[in-house]
């Protein structure tokens, strides 16, 4: 494996035992700041500056200040330099809204080999269990003092989510809103096959996370000779659609093989959709 990286806003590369935070931030006290995941191939960061400006639009909403353009693009050069461009890295940009009482914000990033667990995940597939989220599909929107769609590092629930899948024998969740519908992982989309056409969750009518890797899927869908739309389905649609999978910065796409113990037969779709990504199989 190859040995992880971080590199402080100001400060460059840093050694990874070296302290980063203060025990009063905010971003550790209250989960109050955002993060982007990029995957790192051929030494680049990819969709870069899609993460940006999704990093940038949950800034606005949030009302936290970040650095000029410029130097979070020098700060995510100078942690992947030198990264081997055969070794795939996950590139997380983190920034917090800093010590309490005030003060400029902390802004970071972390570089490290890919977890083979994703890799495998890829070639693989995951079983999938529904989870309930707890509100209706249009209830957050809906909620104009709550942001919605941001990737904050407020992460209880999606770590919840995680421990409850561990326990109860499956690999990822997929959150379902009170009234049926599907929704999101905890850190992926679900994208699925319904005839020709290539379909999400439409983002801004449910409070969902806006994917970028889902985004870029669907707007080159037609080069695999597919057609793309979001809209709102149920857990039982997608047992009856021609492919069903999950889409995240880091795994790419994952197929989902089994959804609550339901065997979902293999899409003839998925080397297609794997090879217009780009993701490395293992």
């Amino acid at each position: 494996m190859e040995a992880s990286r971080i590199a402080v806003l100001g400060r460059g590369v840093v050694p990874v035992g070296e302290p980063v935070l203060r025990g009063d931030d905010l971003g550790v006290l209250r989960g109050d700041g955002l993060f982007e995941t990029m995957h790192l191939r051929d030494g680049r960061p990819w969709l870069r500056g899609a993460h940006l400006a999704r990093l940038r639009a949950g800034a606005a909403a949030v009302e936290l200040p970040l650095p000029p353009e410029a130097a979070l693009v020098e700060l995510l050069e100078s942690v992947a330099a030198g990264w081997p461009a055969k070794v795939e890295g996950a590139l997380r940009l983190v920034c917090t809204r800093g010590p309490e009482g005030g003060g400029l914000p902390t802004v970071y990033a972390i570089l490290g080999e890919v977890a083979p667990a994703a890799k495998r995940a890829r070639r693989d597939g995951v079983r999938v269990a529904t989870l309930s989220l707890g509100v209706p599909a249009a209830a957050r929107p809906e909620l104009d003092w709550l942001p919605a769609g941001i990737k904050s590092t407020s992460y209880g629930a999606s770590t919840a989510a995680r421990r409850w899948a561990a326990r109860n024998g499956v690999d990822d969740v997929l959150w379902v809103s009170t009234d049926g519908y599907a929704l999101e992982g905890p850190s992926a989309n679900v994208v699925w096959l319904a005839g020709g056409t290539l379909c999400t969750v439409p983002a801004a009518a449910t409070g969902i996370l806006p994917g970028t890797t889902c985004a870029w899927l669907l707007a080159h869908a037609g080069e695999v000779g597919l057609a793309a739309d979001e809209r709102m389905v149920t857990p039982r649609e997608l047992d009856r659609a021609d492919g069903v999978w999950l889409t995240s910065s880091v795994r790419g796409l994952v197929e989902i093989h089994t959804l609550n113990g339901h065997d979902l037969p293999p899409s003839a779709h998925t080397r297609a959709l794997q090879n217009l990504l780009a993701f490395p199989l293992p």
